[in-house]
């Protein structure tokens, strides 16, 4: 994880102490902290960003500190049309991500950065009317959709651990990090992961570490067997022995083993792709282009999309913080629900 520059060492007496009080002892459990402020791929991305901007402003014979935004609008101007041959355009999205990147290092290093001055923001109004694109979605996976992609499992170890990963997933509407950061009990997130898993007799409470505190999540038992996501996270833990640790974890190679380690999140992107494309779910859509449609999004999507119940309940569901980011991940669900063409007499 990318060290906090909230405390910086130097600014520090390498001993000073009052009365039995080591403030280096307490500084460095401030950048502990502070180190935790920000989720960690967010920190990784941040760090990346920071590291493109210094990089750029020695090119260019910039200061990059202290914070200047006719410079950092140069810079998302070279960013969005390199003066540079070699280099590449970058999108829109990922210019707005650098841009947050590096306001957010600005206020780690004690400086105020304004994005709303007009040398950044009528630079970023015009990349956006210029350059920008519709948003591209994956593809939301429908239940009948899911069963067929959960039918192309085998009855094996690492069958019966994918059909839980899939089933889970969907029903929590959980992002695959979740998925793959669940414990057992509450005490192994002390070893990793942020979450963990209470089954009782009406289905599975999930409780997760976010960025505002603790979230919670209720999945039901399901109508049978074959589609019960707590069934297969039973059966999954009971046939695994896993009574402690990370939930979801590799196989190796023998098929019989499982390792102690936990999941990669990219396990759960490549098993959506894998199955979906095993099962047929777009066959219109060339290998490649399925492969592309579909990721381990398409689960998150698919359960706002399909649960046709008020979206207040799917809000909570999937944790979004307002009502119209629950709406962009419905769909298609209500594009025609209201037909005013007809409503209008045609």
């Amino acid at each position: 994880m990318a060290n906090s520059p909230l405390l910086d060492d130097e600014k520090l007496p390498e001993t000073v102490s009052f009365g039995e009080i080591d403030v280096s002892s307490l500084a460095e459990t401030a950048r502990e902290f502070a180190r935790q402020s920000a989720a960690e791929h967010t920190q990784t991305a941040y760090s990346s960003d920071w590291r493109h901007f210094l990089s750029w402003c020695r090119r260019k014979g910039f200061d990059p500190l202290p914070p200047s935004p006719q410079i950092v609008g140069l810079y998302i101007a070279d960013c969005a049309a390199p003066s540079t041959p070699a280099a590449k355009a970058l999108s829109v999205s990922t210019i707005e991500r650098r841009l947050s990147g590096i306001g957010w290092n600005f206020t780690q290093r004690g400086f105020q950065f304004d994005r709303s001055d007009r040398h950044v923001s009528s630079v970023l109004a015009g990349i956006r009317r210029t350059l920008g694109r519709p948003p591209i979605q994956k593809e939301a996976l429908i239940a009948d959709e899911l069963l067929s992609m959960i039918d192309t499992l085998a009855y094996n170890l690492r069958g019966l651990r994918d059909r839980a990963i899939l089933l889970i997933a969907y029903a929590g509407g959980l992002r695959r990090s979740e998925v793959v950061g669940l414990n057992v009990r509450l005490e192994d997130i002390e070893e990793g992961g942020h979450g963990w898993v209470h089954v009782v007799s009406d289905g599975a409470i999930l409780r997760f570490r976010s960025k505002t505190g603790w979230r919670e999540v209720a999945i039901g038992r399901g109508s049978s067997e074959r589609s019960c996501p707590v069934a297969a996270l039973e059966k999954w833990m009971a046939f695994a022995r896993i009574e402690r640790g990370p939930i979801f974890r590799p196989i190796l190679k023998d098929g019989k083993t499982v390792d102690v380690e936990r999941l990669s999140s990219k396990h759960v992107a490549r098993l959506v792709k894998q199955t979906a494309e095993a099962a047929g779910v777009r066959g219109d859509l060339s290998s490649t282009e399925r492969s592309l449609a579909f990721a381990g999004h398409s689960l998150r999507a698919g359960l706002a999309s399909s649960a046709n119940v008020d979206e207040r309940h799917v809000q909570k569901q999937l944790g979004h913080a307002s009502v119209e980011m629950t709406r962009r991940y419905q769909r298609s669900r209500d594009r025609f629900k209201i037909n005013l063409t007809k409503a209008a007499g045609l």
